[in-house]
């Protein structure tokens, strides 16, 4: 039996619940990013984005706004030279969670086995479901909208790496189904960059190699590339070339860490910011503390991260004796891990990790309401932090 694997990602998702609240701003540029900028009114009174100051970053944006060549993990200085005229709203990540949750919820009562890929995408295995595989993709399109009045895209190939491919196809509220004979004529034409695998350094060697598409790469010599990238990868870029797959769809995966940071608006100085920063430790430490107990673990290793306004990143961890998703016993943990560091110039970021992981007694045990402070951001969409 062929599988049948879909990949479905929801539609410019935090822009989308976005609408969903300001609807008024439906068909205009909008940017999602940045702190809080003040109570938001309902009739123009919106921010714009020529009015932002600061090194936030675009976490998303409306399609509108992606014509202007916005895209996410843009500086948002920059994306204000592109689009000055274009909606600035804060990203409110507890109301995204809200609406990821009821859209998983929905898939599940169709198709329950379900990898969970971050807050807005997951791959569904629909292989042993009965049924023609273009309407069981509408009837879950249908049943997502019905409970969150979002659209979502799905691709639906034998595999991961296809399916994820196909689900950019046909964005917004996209349907696509394709099979290997599909491959010269739906997958190779595109850019070998759209492999999820292949970043900006791995692209970049590629074209200087002169491989500018999928199809580029599937002609390649593997020799060549095990011989350009090594043995791992390159065989890799080949079968990745060739649409092969064999990863499974997993429906449980266990967290290594659980972690939170924040790149801060503007540098703080750890004595002159003091009380700044120690509100946002614990803001971050909370935050921590409620994602464990809402993911059923506990934790031994408490890490911190920094970064210096010259970019340096350093990290330090504690073990403890015991494991822990309590706030305050995270936050001692942490300070600990301060006095161990240099804390004489600005800062840019601060970041807080929980390591050593073990599945606490019921999911919710020593849960706390997760905290998120002004410039926080959700890490499964926390874009170029070190720009």
């Amino acid at each position: 039996m062929q599988r049948r694997v879909a990949h479905l990602d929801m539609d410019a998702f935090y822009a989308s619940v976005e609408l969903l609240r300001h609807p008024q701003l439906r068909g205009l540029p909008v940017v999602i990013g940045g702190r809080h900028h003040g109570h938001l009114r309902t009739g123009d009174n919106f921010p714009r984005l020529r009015d932002y100051v600061g090194r936030g970053v675009v976490t998303t944006a409306t399609y509108e706004a992606r014509a202007f060549g916005i895209h996410s993990g843009m500086g948002l200085m920059k994306a204000a030279r592109l689009a000055p005229d274009a909606i600035l709203l804060p990203a409110d990540f507890e109301h995204y969670r809200h609406y990821s949750r009821l859209f998983k919820a929905a898939v599940a009562e169709i198709a329950p086995e379900i990898e969970d890929r971050g807050i807005d995408e997951i791959y569904v295995d629909l292989t042993k479901l009965p049924g023609d595989t273009v309407e069981l993709a509408q009837r879950i399109k249908s049943k997502v909208r019905r409970a969150t009045g979002l659209s979502c895209s799905i691709g639906i190939t034998p595999n991961k790496l296809l399916a994820k491919l196909a689900s950019e196809l046909q964005k917004p509220d996209g349907l696509t189904v394709l099979s290997y004979a599909d491959l010269p004529t739906r997958i190779w034409p595109l850019p070998a960059r759209s492999i999820s695998g292949i970043g900006p350094k791995a692209n970049a060697k590629l074209e200087v190699l002169g491989i500018h598409t999928v199809g580029d790469l599937a002609q390649t010599d593997p020799a060549m590339l095990v011989a350009r990238f090594g043995l791992h990868y390159g065989t890799w870029l080949t079968d990745a070339a060739h649409g092969r797959d064999g990863r499974p769809v997993v429906t449980r995966r266990e967290p290594k860490s659980i972690s939170c940071e924040t790149t801060f608006e503007h540098d703080l100085h750890p004595t002159g910011d003091r009380a700044a920063l120690s509100n946002i430790l614990l803001g971050l430490c909370q935050r921590v503390s409620g994602d464990l107990g809402h993911k059923g673990y506990l934790g031994k290793t408490i890490g911190i991260k920094l970064r210096y306004d010259d970019f340096r990143t350093v990290t330090r961890d504690v073990t403890l004796e015991e494991a822990t998703a309590d706030p305050e016993t995270i936050r001692a943990a942490a300070r600990t891990c301060l006095q161990r560091v240099a804390l004489d110039r600005k800062l840019r970021l601060l970041g807080i990790r929980v390591a050593s992981l073990r599945p606490s007694q019921y999911v919710g045990e020593l849960s706390t309401p997760a905290v998120c402070l002004d410039g926080d951001r959700d890490m499964s969409h926390a874009a170029a932090d070190s720009g």
